[in-house]
């Protein structure tokens, strides 16, 4: 296997280390010459069986492969404009990360017989001990109960929601407090809106963390309030440290989180009826306990990294 990707990149440098034949590239955006251009000579020199394209962007650059291509798509955005429908059109296959991935891919012209379900996945491991004493250092008191989401600070995750959302559960499970890890364009916007309402010494916003398998597994429950979304591999980071988990049914989120049965998940855009599952998942330990073992089951069933991997190669192996 031979990687191709953004040179002085985090993934290039974490690639190195883990020993793989590792190739960066100059990248400036979809059309970029110098990529193209590099991973042309990287192909011809390779000969490689399977070129496969992570996201659009490599997918550009992958058109000048002579080889079959398979390109990963990984949100449930609409394929929009001729030219991603033209690059998507030549690919052998389309990996999507959810069964709500491959509609939006279906429904934008993709021919079906191309277009192959892989759900994404994430290791599995133990918890990083610790996870409380790091929120206590960031405010966060012992006794509290704790909701946590872990996602970029954008419009499409929709932290608008859990916010006018936390106003609620705060007024009936005074302990609750939030702690809100990521970064983003939406961080002015969204601090801004917590001290508007009042959720000072509530609401943590952390920022970027690379400790999340010790944050993660001390949060009381986990919830994402996305109005767009492909899978949401924090939530499978949850469900594999057996948290409980409080979503919206957006994207492909029910496939991962069923409701009443390894979660809670309500509406799209839908404060009131945010509030009311996470008031109800938090003031019920056991079916706290419940919810989080009934997860990690299902994180072990379907989305655990080695099961990604076998279906990638199966994907693979259609094409030889």
């Amino acid at each position: 296997m031979t990687l191709a990707c953004r040179a002085g990149g985090i993934l290039e440098g974490r690639a190195e280390s883990a020993g793989l034949d590792v190739h960066g590239f100059s990248f400036r955006g979809d059309w970029s010459p110098t990529a193209a251009v590099g991973l042309a000579r990287l192909v011809r020199r390779e000969r490689p069986d399977i070129v496969h394209a992570h996201d659009p962007h490599a997918l550009a650059a992958a058109l000048v492969a002579g080889a079959p291509r398979v390109a990963s798509r990984r949100v449930d955005f609409a394929v929009k404009g001729r030219a991603s429908r033209w690059k998507y059109a030549r690919c052998a296959r389309v990996i999507a990360v959810s069964g709500a991935v491959a509609a939006v891919l279906r429904r934008d012209g993709l021919p079906p017989e191309r277009v192959r379900v892989v759900y994404e996945g994430v290791p599995d491991r133990r918890p990083d001990p610790g996870g409380r004493a790091v929120l206590e250092a960031l405010g966060v008191p012992l006794e509290a109960l704790v909701v946590g989401t872990v996602a970029a600070l954008t419009d499409h995750k929709d932290h608008h929601t859990l916010l006018s959302a936390a106003v609620a559960v705060a007024a009936r499970v005074p302990e609750a407090r939030f702690v809100i890890v990521g970064d983003g364009e939406r961080k002015a916007a969204l601090q801004a809106q917590a001290a508007a309402l009042g959720l000072q010494g509530r609401m943590v916003f952390t920022g970027f963390r690379e400790d999340l398998d010790r944050l993660i597994p001390a949060f009381d429950v986990f919830c994402l309030s996305s109005k767009m979304e492909g899978l949401g591999t924090s939530l499978l980071d949850a469900m594999c440290f057996a948290r409980p988990v409080v979503a919206t049914a957006a994207g492909g989120i029910p496939e991962a989180v069923e409701d009443g049965v390894t979660g809670r998940v309500v509406a799209v855009q839908d404060p009131r009826a945010l509030a009311e599952a996470l008031v109800a998942v938090l003031g019920d330990a056991p079916e706290r306990s419940r919810l989080g073992a009934a997860g990690r089951r299902r994180f072990e069933s379907r989305f655990s990294d080695t099961r990604m991997v076998d279906a990638t190669l199966a994907v693979y192996d259609e094409l030889r």
